[in-house]
């Protein structure tokens, strides 16, 4: 099974105001589909943007051959850095 770490979109969209969680999922499942594993959250409403990533949790899936989506790989930079 081949594994992506990407966002999943939670929130309220009758006000349009979404959060993401950062999921490991299944490649073939959509894009709100069944979760493996929760990894952290990415609130952009907020005035910084908010976020929050579990770095040991997703060195181990990267570990176990999973792929992160670009915008994922740019908020793990962003906490490796801090």
């Amino acid at each position: 099974m081949e594994v992506r770490i990407r966002m999943q979109r939670t929130g309220d969209p009758a006000q349009k105001n979404y959060n993401w969680r950062i999921v490991a999922i299944s490649k073939q499942s959509p894009r709100d589909g069944r979760v493996l594993e929760s990894l952290g959250y990415y609130d952009p409403s907020q005035k910084p943007a908010v976020y929050k990533l579990d770095v040991a949790k997703l060195e181990k899936w990267v570990k176990q051959g999973a792929q992160m989506t670009d915008t994922v790989r740019t908020l793990y930079n962003k906490t490796k850095k801090a």
